[in-house]
């Protein structure tokens, strides 16, 4: 990205965080719906690659039906940012409130263990709500975040998630070995959450998701066999105005790290196919597309 473009898209993520937050809910709504339908409408390559992936989860779906799923995600999509520039006004109340969710138990009886919890998730919905509400309600989020560019882009949404209470670690760049770092959160005790549907390495564990070949990052199962923590996939989805944090079974070591990946990457499909159009992935993943 040239010098003068990145500047440009770090302006106007600043004007975004600045103005977004000044209008009404309901004023702001309308407008990235508008901007959602003109995307699609425009179908670029990311509407082209997030229809491909949704066609995907939903094989059966008619032209119709597929045109319909692919506008409420790129909608779903643009609700992320939306939040994403106003979270940081909502009140503790308000964030706390608009979040329910199913399993609860699982991961609160974890965490009371003291071993630390791992908690891998796909790109659902809005998973800083998800974290800033852990965060809220005694489980801090410790994180990884993949460097953007421009690098002042990158360290605005560092000091964005902070601000909501999260710990973030780049994922490349920084001065400690993220794995190790994670590790030491994880034996005192810390909550650590990854988002975990896609492999940025190229060397990421090869699984069958939705049925076709792909690959997920090794890291949350790699943690938990290396720390004893239990992994506990979550998804994600939203209904109305709302949150809904879902937590799935702990998944059993048994089998090594590649069986636990592909334990993950069934919680996510599970979720996933209840909730399509809550799946912002306008990424390719899988292998054979």
């Amino acid at each position: 990205m040239g010098g003068l473009r990145q500047r440009a898209v770090d302006l106007a993520f600043a004007l975004a965080w600045a103005l977004v937050r000044r209008l009404p809910e309901r004023t702001v709504t309308w407008l990235f719906h508008q901007a959602a339908d003109r995307v699609v409408r425009r179908n670029g390559r990311g509407v082209r690659r997030l229809r491909g992936n949704l066609a995907v989860v939903r094989p059966d779906a008619t032209e119709a039906e597929l045109d319909a799923l692919t506008r409420a995600g790129m909608r779903s999509y643009l609700r992320y940012w939306q939040e994403a520039f106003r979270l940081p006004e909502w009140s503790d109340e308000e964030i706390v409130g608009r979040v329910r969710t199913v399993n609860e138990k699982l991961v609160r009886d974890a965490y009371a263990a003291g071993r630390g919890v791992i908690c891998p998730l796909p790109h659902l919905a809005n998973y800083d709500h998800a974290g800033a509400w852990a965060g809220l309600t005694g489980m801090p989020v410790s994180t990884v975040a993949e460097r953007l560019q421009p690098e002042s882009l990158f360290d605005r949404f560092i000091a964005y998630r902070k601000k909501l209470g999260m710990e973030v670690l780049p994922l490349t760049g920084g001065d400690e070995d993220v794995i190790g770092v994670l590790a030491e959160r994880l034996r005192a005790g810390a909550f650590v959450c990854l988002v975990a549907d896609r492999d940025l390495s190229e060397r990421g564990v090869p699984v069958t998701f939705f049925d076709r070949p792909s690959r997920m990052p090794a890291g949350p199962a790699a943690l938990s066999l290396r720390t004893g923590a239990p992994l506990i996939p979550v998804t994600l989805h939203y209904d109305g105005p709302d949150l809904v944090i879902t937590f799935h079974d702990a998944i059993d070591p048994d089998g090594g790290m590649a069986a636990m990946t592909q334990r993950c990457a069934d919680a996510f499909a599970q979720g996933i196919a209840a909730h399509p159009q809550d799946w912002h992935m306008l990424q390719r993943i899988f292998l054979d597309q």
